[in-house]
């Protein structure tokens, strides 16, 4: 049991609730000094879970190894083809 402690939260409900009901924000204790409104408050947390959303694009490195080790050999048969030519 906690005693002595009071936070403001913002509760925010899932539209889709297949796995999670809500999300509960904690807010800063000085959030509501700064004149900051309730709904930005509910703007900031609803913008949080949609950039949760999100799924990062993981950069297909084998690809673009590949890439360069293919534009190195063509440069480098270049390369080779250019000096049989002027002998």
């Amino acid at each position: 049991m906690v005693k002595g402690i009071s936070r403001q939260v913002i509760v925010v409900h899932s539209p889709d609730p297949k796995l999670f009901e809500q999300a509960i924000f904690i807010l800063k204790e000085d959030a509501a000094q700064n004149g900051v409104t309730d709904e930005a408050l509910l703007k900031e947390a609803e913008q949080a879970i949609r950039v949760g959303e999100r799924i990062p694009k993981k950069r297909k490195l084998y690809f673009y190894g590949a890439f360069w080790a293919a534009l190195g050999a063509a440069v480098m048969g270049l390369i080779w083809i250019g000096s049989i030519l002027i002998l």
